[in-house]
């Protein structure tokens, strides 16, 4: 009941978020990044950023939420973007209490990016924050790619053979998909939810970068 307490708290600032006129004008701008596994989102993050001298929060953010919050960093790995597992989260607190609930990773996530936005000049990559933040005020990008290109790419980055990266693939993908489902009630594969869609195989990651150049400076 707790965790569906805070899951339904999590779904009402959402809400109160995207419509809050005030706080869009405090906020930005900024770019979020959500990705397909292999689509080459965290490189194409840092080109960007490196372009516009923004701050990019991808991995980092978990950093930001440890210190800010003083929860282990470690155990944040445990619950990031992944499929939550409703038995560790209820008993798995009671046996070990260093674990996170996905609910509390959210929520102390939540707070977090409110701040970074605040500042501006920052590109969040995936974690769902586009949903945690006013339209408005940034740029929402989803990066896609066929699987046999993103097969190669964790191939190529993890030196592992091509079945183990089409399971990876799949599997990161699950959860990032599971875990938007879960706490902000949308579907990740909707194009509707963006405002650009990029096929980074057919324009590569240079391309790509340009493209997201030209939307952010409109």
């Amino acid at each position: 009941m707790q965790a569906w307490a805070l899951t339904q708290e999590i779904a009402d600032r959402t809400i109160r978020l995207d419509q809050g006129q005030r706080l869009a004008s405090q906020l930005g701008p900024y770019i979020t990044i959500s990705r397909e596994a292999g689509a080459c989102g965290g490189e194409i993050a840092e080109l960007v950023g490196d372009e516009l001298g923004w701050e990019v929060l991808d991995k980092g953010l978990l950093d930001h939420v440890a210190n800010r919050f003083r929860l282990p960093r470690p155990m944040l790995e445990l619950v990031d973007e992944t499929t939550s597992n409703w038995a560790r989260d209820i008993f798995g607190t009671w046996l070990d209490r260093r674990i996170i609930p996905h609910e509390k990773y959210v929520a102390h996530l939540g707070r977090v990016v409110l701040g970074a936005a605040r500042r501006g000049n920052v590109i969040f990559v995936g974690r769902g924050v586009q949903f945690l933040l006013p339209r408005q005020s940034g740029l929402a990008l989803r990066l896609i790619a066929p699987e046999k290109y993103r097969v190669a790419q964790l191939m190529r980055r993890r030196g592992c053979t091509a079945a183990c990266a089409r399971r990876a693939v799949k599997e990161i993908d699950q959860g990032r998909r599971e875990f938007v489902r879960r706490y902000f009630h949308h579907d990740i594969d909707d194009p509707h939810l963006y405002d650009l869609v990029i096929n980074t195989e057919g324009l590569g990651p240079v391309g790509a970068v340009e493209q997201i150049l030209t939307a952010i400076r409109k």
